[in-house]
């Protein structure tokens, strides 16, 4: 009985080291890109989407301007909360923990936490007083055309087609295999996943293997062709398609027959798995060092083609009439 006793105390002493090893890490990676992390933060469109954030909570706090707003508390503090105000807030809350399980990135995160933000913000304003809905309203769409997100602007192996480029480098060397990105300047999604489609290109992009990128935000033809809508509705963007001899293999995320994107989620880890990345890029690095040699097409891809509807052959057809009138 001791030894047993001894062994579980062992185990959660074990357990509560461990864990507290696990916070101690986290704090120190924090702490290690905390100046990164102020950098990010200070750029205009952060500072403004902040303080458009806070703005209820600031004048509803502020001494000398909530005394003068109205309130359905019992107790009559207009400088506090009331009750339909404290459910907007934590309908809110669970709101943006819903959309937040989807963001793979930090930038999705803060991106979820602002526009919901914003939305409770109209709410209360509206509320409260009309005039203020229509003043933080008004501020909202200025900041919206003067602020915009920050551009994805590190390290990259990609290169950007234009709609008449992108046919000519897909068909240049077919021993070359394209992942491109359909993408579009507008779309919150396209930029949050900018920089972990620039970190695969610096893992994976070789001689054999091509990382790419077009805006059919601006180049409507070119969405017309390779069947992506740019919508917001079909939540089809970002979509990665890639190509093999100038034809494509597959594509993230799938549409159905409704023209909508099958849900997918855009993790590196993935886009790794779904486009089998590890093995792709073992065979497409080889093509380097054999550049010289003469060209033969690759006999096996690591996919199966994308099947076509095929029309009956006529020589089929001849060669079963003459086996019938060999018959006869």
């Amino acid at each position: 009985m001791r030894i047993l006793l001894s062994r579980i105390t062992a185990a959660l002493v074990f357990y509560k080291l461990k864990r507290r090893m696990a916070l101690l890490t986290a704090l120190f990676a924090f702490l290690y890109h905390l100046p990164q992390v102020y950098k990010w933060l200070l750029k205009p469109y952060y500072i403004a989407s902040l303080f458009m954030s806070v703005a209820f909570l600031l004048v509803r706090k502020t001494p000398g301007i909530c005394e003068h707003l109205s309130t359905q508390r019992e107790d009559g503090n207009s400088c506090d909360f009331d009750w339909r105000e404290v459910e907007i807030l934590m309908f809110l809350s669970a709101i943006v923990m819903m959309k937040n399980r989807r963001a793979i990135t930090i930038e999705q995160h803060l991106g979820n936490i602002i526009l919901f933000c914003k939305v409770a913000n109209v709410i209360l304003f509206f509320r409260l007083d009309i005039r203020l809905g229509l003043l933080y309203l008004t501020l909202c769409i200025v900041s919206l055309m003067t602020c915009k997100p920050p551009i994805y602007m590190g390290p990259e192996y990609i290169k950007y087609f234009s709609d008449k480029t992108i046919d000519d480098e897909l068909e240049k060397d077919n021993r070359v295999t394209w992942i491109v990105e359909f993408f579009a300047n507008w779309s919150p999604e396209c930029q949050s996943f900018a920089s972990v489609y620039a970190d695969l290109s610096l893992k994976y992009n070789c001689a054999g293997l091509k990382f790419g990128k077009v805006d059919i935000g601006r180049y409507s033809e070119v969405a017309k062709k390779y069947r992506v809508s740019t919508s917001p509705l079909s939540k089809q963007l970002p979509s990665l398609v890639l190509f093999q001899g100038g034809k494509e293999i597959m594509r993230r995320p799938q549409v159905d027959k409704k023209g909508r994107a099958v849900s997918w989620t855009f993790t590196e880890e993935n886009i790794i798995r779904e486009f089998n990345l590890n093995e792709l890029y073992q065979k497409s690095k080889k093509l380097g060092k054999t550049k010289g040699e003469k060209f033969e097409r690759p006999s096996e891809s690591v996919f199966a083609p994308v099947p076509e509807e095929e029309e009956p052959e006529a020589e089929t057809i001849t060669a079963m009439d003459t086996e019938s009138k060999k018959d006869k």
